[in-house]
């Protein structure tokens, strides 16, 4: 069975890798997986008979062939039906940025920002005509206000199980698309989010808000819709309103939040830092560990309480009483969490040794894991593609393949320090995979954080957020105070966060099968090759230019800029994207992940074109997380960029470098203009021309028609390039007839974002390049780019070609902005 279920798992994980799905008709595929369903059932009958009667060795070794070959079709197939019919519910691309009025329910729990307040909402009636919308959205509320008082109108308090009538504008699930970046689309399709959009908070045709009364368009029309998941995310909003009233400033009323309901969100951005360098991030929400305690102190109090009942025990005998009270506090706890991933692969866990009480049958790990693995992906056939599923059930098969089956008993402390040995040794080829980082002081910080928080916060905060007791998430956050000095002290350490490369596929398998190797119990033979086979995942570097020539890839950051050059041994970024909230910028988000999945741990440069946030947003976070050995920018001087900077110039005309055979050069602005206060800051913006062995890059960011002028004056010559960032975006204000012409690009790239509210780029724009027989490209379409120039050409892929998926939005070059 355990054969089965894993096969039946590989199907699925293969599914997930697919750019389209397979047709479930008579197509040649969709034919071969409704004959692996039939072969379940065929070989079931067949061999059952023929082994009875001819129990030959060779018949065992076919069943186990066919079932599972039979098993891993069940898996795709299953996988096909369920994102066929969850695809199937999509928005239309004509339906896209248009007003439509919708009734709806507000579903989970509504992330309050500092800009609104996002939320889910189930939609149960369109009432625009001709209209479609998928059924499960993603909206965001945002504040508004007033341009004559400055006041801000807060987004209404909005909670779940509320039924609102809201007009709203939608888009397709899209976001950025980047090497060692989030895929947002998959995420929003595991969550069953088919459209994103806002809430209009005026009609398209109405005044202005400041001129006088506008009608309402959003209404609320029940306070509370009946159905049990609303019940429960009702609950879990009142735990969350009690807990910020009682702790209200206090730091770390967030952490409680989330060991009480499971909401992250409620976590700053600063504390999950610590916690992902000291390693116990794990720890800091409603985790596998915790339910398992909860559960376990259930099932020990009833267990405790029942046998001392007489009457009781002699109906129901005290363990299968105590299995099935235990089990519902799980499926309670796991409820109050959200019923993620950890949570669920928790409660199916307990629920099979539970059944395993009740029936009066001991059944291994192994199987109690498998049988919870195949819950999980019945259920939620995308969580394979969550970095928490792999985390979850990886560090789970580690300590069963370290504790379950071993010779001997161990102490207590020596089961703890082996169980963390074995999970920090095990998940660490995956920490590289996922995230190309790995806390080195993880089993410290865990070694008194686990005993603390499970153990002694945890309970107490449960208690509090059932009992009304003040006292008591006074005194659970108080020990979060404590728990949070070491803690810091530790994240703190320069040494606390070991950084890698992504590491191709093939290191990471072998480095499994390595740990897996080292942790055989004592006395096996040559324990020492598991060494041996981890290797690769840290001396298998990813491919560098050589010398002569330079790689670029303009990453997609929405609508903005940020690129980066290589040559053989250095490495430059030009601008950096725009920022979005006081914790996220294109820089945390985008550059630096993609810089440390590309090996590059230090910066030679910095190029930070003007101070426009669409361009230099990320800077900071740059500057200290890659410590660039100089900035070069036309930011004013009393800029918070340069102040975080140890070496910064002023980027001005004439200015050249050569790296590894590469030629650099500043073409714009000249010294005299920053003296011009009445010039534009496009107009200073640091044009960059790059020069290599295999052609030529011209980098002008959001220069308009008079730098464009003066460049043609002063550098006509040097303005022909093979590769163009085209100006500002493709604005109008742009891209003069004679500049397209001076540069004649064979390859003019747009940085745009999706449906963004310039309309970049403009449709005249788009003609000149055309007119010139420009290959044209779009991050918004293509994602991040990548040209190659060697010496033997051009090379350029995309991201979204490169790892696409059935799932993958890509958007038509007409798509218009809101």
């Amino acid at each position: 069975m355990r054969i089965a279920i894993l096969s039946f798992v590989a199907g699925i994980f293969w599914l997930q890798q697919q750019d389209v799905l397979p047709a479930l008709g008579w197509s040649p595929l969709g034919a071969a997986i409704l004959a692996a369903l039939a072969t379940v059932l065929a070989t079931a009958l067949a061999t059952a008979w023929l082994m009875r009667k001819y129990p030959h060795p060779a018949l065992y070794a076919l069943r186990r062939v066919l079932v599972v070959a039979a098993c891993a079709g069940l898996g795709v197939a299953w996988a096909t039906i369920l994102a066929s019919m969850r695809l199937a519910d999509e928005l239309p691309t004509s339906w896209e940025g248009t007003d439509v009025q919708v009734i709806g329910v507000i579903v989970n729990l509504p992330n309050r920002t500092d800009r609104g307040t996002r939320f889910e909402f189930d939609i149960e009636q369109i009432l625009t005509t001709d209209a479609v919308v998928p059924r499960s959205v993603s909206l965001t509320w945002y504040s508004e206000k007033n341009r004559k008082t400055g006041d801000v109108t807060a987004a209404p308090d909005l909670r779940p199980g509320q039924r609102w009538q809201l007009t709203s504008r939608f888009k397709r699930p899209h976001g950025t698309a980047n090497p060692n970046g989030f895929d947002f689309e998959g995420w929003a399709l595991e969550r069953n989010i088919r459209a994103t959009g806002y809430v209009r908070a005026k009609p398209a045709d109405s005044k202005r808000a400041d001129d006088g009364p506008v009608p309402n368009i959003n209404v609320k029309l029940a306070d509370h819709v009946p159905g049990i998941g609303n019940r429960i995310h009702e609950l879990r909003a009142a735990i969350r309103d009690r807990f910020n009233e009682v702790l209200k400033d206090d730091p770390y009323r967030g952490v409680l939040i989330a060991l009480a309901i499971g909401d992250q969100n409620a976590i700053p951005r600063e504390q999950w830092k610590t916690f992902w360098r000291t390693g116990v991030g794990h720890l800091m929400s409603i985790s596998g560990l915790h339910i398992t305690m909860v559960a376990s102190l259930i099932y020990a109090l009833t267990f405790f309480c029942w046998a001392r009942v007489p009457a009781l025990a002699l109906r129901l005998p005290a363990q299968k009483a105590a299995a099935l009270t235990g089990a519902f506090a799980a499926l309670a706890y796991s409820l109050i969490a959200g019923f993620s991933v950890p949570s669920q692969r928790t409660f199916f866990m307990l629920a099979v040794v539970a059944i395993a009480l009740w029936n009066g049958r001991i059944t291994s790990a192994s199987r109690v894991l498998c049988w919870a693995l195949l819950a999980v992906l019945l259920i939620d056939p995308w969580a394979v593609l969550a970095p928490g599923f792999w985390l979850s059930f990886g560090a789970v098969a580690m300590i069963f393949y370290v504790t379950a089956g071993r010779t001997g008993k161990p102490t207590a402390l020596g089961s703890a320090v082996a169980t963390q040995v074995a999970v920090t040794l095990g998940l660490l080829p995956l920490l590289i995979a996922l995230f190309q980082e790995v806390s080195i002081i993880s089993p410290l910080a865990n070694a008194f954080a686990i005993p603390l928080v499970s153990l002694v916060i945890v309970p107490i905060t449960l208690v509090g957020a059932v009992i009304p007791i003040d006292a008591l998430l006074h005194l659970a956050h108080w020990l979060m105070w404590l728990a949070m000095i070491p803690l810091d002290w530790l994240a703190g350490l320069s040494a606390a966060v070991w950084e890698s490369h992504a590491p191709a596929p093939w290191t990471v398998a072998l480095a499994l099968l390595g740990c897996v190797w080292l942790l055989v119990p004592r006395g096996f033979p040559a324990r020492w090759l598991g060494i041996v086979w981890l290797l690769p995942l840290f001396l298998v570097l990813p491919p560098r230019p050589r010398d002569g020539e330079v790689w670029m890839t303009v990453l997609d950051v929405g609508q903005g800029l940020a690129l980066t050059l290589r040559t053989a041994r250095h490495a430059l970024v030009y601008d950096t994207g725009p920022s979005w909230n006081p914790d996220a910028d294109s820089g945390n988000r985008i550059v630096v992940p993609y810089l440390r999945g590309e090996g590059i741990r230090r910066l030679d440069g910095l190029i930070v074109s003007h101070e426009d946030d669409d361009h230099s947003g990320g800077a900071i976070s740059i500057l200290d997380a890659r410590s660039p050995q100089w900035l070069l920018s036309s930011l004013p001087e009393d800029s918070e960029i340069i102040e975080h900077s140890t070496q910064s110039r002023r980027c001005a005309a004439g200015q050249t470098w050569d790296w590894d055979g590469v030629h650099f050069s500043i073409l714009h602005p000249s010294a005299e203009s920053y003296a011009d206060e009445r010039r534009k800051i496009n107009d200073r913006g640091c044009v960059l021309k790059v020069t290599s062995v295999g052609g030529s890059i011209l980098i002008p960011a959001d220069i308009e028609k008079r730098s464009e002028a003066e460049l043609l004056q002063r550098e006509r010559a040097e303005l022909k390039s093979d590769v163009l960032l085209v100006p500002h975006h493709g604005s109008k204000t742009s891209s003069t007839v004679d500049f397209v012409a001076a540069v004649a690009p064979r390859v003019a790239i747009f940085t745009v974002g999706y449906r963004n509210r310039f309309r970049h780029p403009h449709p005249d724009v788009v003609a000149r390049y055309k007119d010139i027989g420009s290959t044209m490209l779009r991050t918004d379409m293509s994602g991040a780019i990548t040209v190659k120039f060697s010496a033997t050409g051009r090379q350029i892929e995309t991201q979204r070609e490169r790892q696409r998926r059935y799932w993958t939005d890509v958007p038509r070059i007409d798509a218009p902005g809101d």
